[in-house]
């Protein structure tokens, strides 16, 4: 069971400070997604399917980094007056945003191929495997310490995603017109303007996770229960029994294998395809005004039908717009604008959710266990989503090879290649969302009744322990 530690009552200072947090991570995140591929193949001078390749090895690391991180906060005690999990926001917030930006230095470029994959390999486990575990962890975790009532979980969900999707805003609208330059009609990128967004990002990462920190409030203390808990080993043990976890674990690994493709694609399918890197940003305006929408409508649909249903409906929908915009092909770059907001709407309702969805598993299995541990739970879940981000990484730059993408040419990329980047970041999501449909819908077990009991009976289990 938890003790309640006595503090101000959860409110909008509580949810501000939990958007901050995620605006910190997307400022770190995001930006790999965004334009890391790229940097490297059209500036550092590295084949897609090697950097795919480096980032789809680096999930090993994870597999260790993750749950250690995960078994660090559930063994650690509570710092006296700031919680368990906030002293590692700030610890971490320097560590982590100086590892990004060392990602970008366009220095490597001029280096032996060599030295430039390994410079990436070693940058790239430093930022992700290390010292972003060191903060997402605790953070993701801290959402259950925050509050112990299921209404106020799920307003941190939705503000964690409208943080991460202001943050989604800001880079995809600042980065295009920083980074890219227009040469005799081709959209280049350019190195030293990636390194200075990059450093420009890493610092708003700092000052987000400081206000995170200053903002929140651990409420819920866990009491100390050495003896209950179990090793690495069995919690794996019992993880691998757990229907809720593993089915929602796969649904992470999809989503983020549409989202993240979406993501990466962007930087070649507009200034590739459509020859128009400002539609990126427009694109991310609108993007972000689909996934506001959804913030809005996501916590009263998902009170009345529940979470996974209006998820998995919602993705089903996305995956039908990514085939329509496929078969359609618009040559206009606007239409294609306005089809791939719809998918973003689609997407954003599971993303609302979805934080909420790993607080109802931590739920499911203290039920199962008769422990509660948060940070184990999350920590599983976490890497889950680095190897949903690896696969889409790895995948894109597989299919970008397979293509025949030619890195950083200056004339443009010929009509074969350019097909093959519109069906990339069309059909690729379109698969990831209709598994997620499907997982959500038929697999995944916490289906809005079964979640009503589940808080139901750990209500009366912490009431009779009191």
């Amino acid at each position: 069971m938890s003790q309640t530690r006595q503090v101000r009552p959860f409110g909008i200072r509580d949810k501000l400070g939990y958007l901050f947090g995620d605006f910190g991570n997307d400022f770190t995140f995001i930006l790999s997604t965004m334009i890391l591929m790229k940097f490297y193949t059209d500036v550092i001078g590295v084949s897609a399917g090697v950097v795919g390749t480096i980032m789809m090895a680096a999930r090993f690391v994870d597999a260790f980094t993750d749950v250690t991180m995960g078994r660090i906060c559930d063994l650690s005690r509570p710092v006296p007056g700031v919680g368990k999990f906030r002293p590692w926001i700030r610890r971490m917030c320097v560590p982590v945003a100086a590892a990004s930006f060392l990602m970008y230095l366009s220095a490597p470029a001029s280096w032996p191929y060599p030295a430039k994959i390994a410079y990436l390999f070693v940058t790239y486990i430093l930022w992700g495997s290390v010292f972003y575990t060191s903060i997402n962890i605790p953070y993701g975790s801290m959402a259950s310490a925050i509050s112990a009532d299921a209404g106020d979980r799920q307003s941190l969900s939705t503000f964690r995603s409208v943080g991460a999707t202001l943050a989604g805003l800001f880079i995809g609208v600042l980065l295009p017109v920083i980074a890219y330059q227009k040469t005799d009609g081709v959209e280049v990128l350019v190195g030293s303007r990636v390194t200075l967004a990059a450093g420009l990002f890493s610092l708003l990462a700092i000052a987000c996770y400081l206000a995170c920190y200053a903002l929140t409030a651990e409420r819920v203390v866990p009491e100390a229960a050495d003896g209950e808990r179990k090793s690495t080993l069995e919690m794996l043990k019992s993880a691998l029994h757990n229907r809720a976890l593993i089915s929602v674990i796969v649904a992470s690994i999809v989503m983020l294998l549409a989202q993240l493709t979406m993501q990466n694609m962007s930087g070649y399918v507009y200034p590739e395809y459509y020859s128009n890197s400002c539609a990126q940003s427009v694109s991310t305006v609108l993007m972000t005004a689909g996934m506001l929408v959804a913030a809005a409508l996501a916590k009263p649909l998902a009170a009345r039908f529940g979470k996974a249903e209006v998820s998995a409906a919602s993705s089903a929908f996305a995956g039908v717009m990514s085939v329509i915009t496929y078969f359609i092909n618009p040559q206009n770059v606007w239409v294609f604008v306005g089809l791939q907001t719809l998918g973003w709407f689609g997407l954003g309702m599971f993303t609302m959710v979805s934080w909420a969805l790993i607080t109802d598993v931590i739920d499911y299995a203290e039920l199962q266990n008769g422990v509660r541990e948060d940070g184990s739970v999350y920590a599983l879940y976490s890497f889950a989503r680095k190897l949903g981000q690896a696969a889409s990484a790895g995948l894109t730059g597989w299919l970008l090879t397979a293509i025949g993408y030619v890195s950083g040419s200056a004339t443009g990329q010929t009509a074969e290649v350019q097909s093959g980047i519109f069906a990339i970041t069309t059909l690729v999501p379109a698969l990831g969302f209709f598994l997620l449909a499907l997982v959500l819908g038929i697999w995944y077990p916490l289906h809005k009744k079964q979640v009503d009991e589940n808080i139901a009976k750990l209500k009366q289990k912490h009431a009779e322990q009191n």
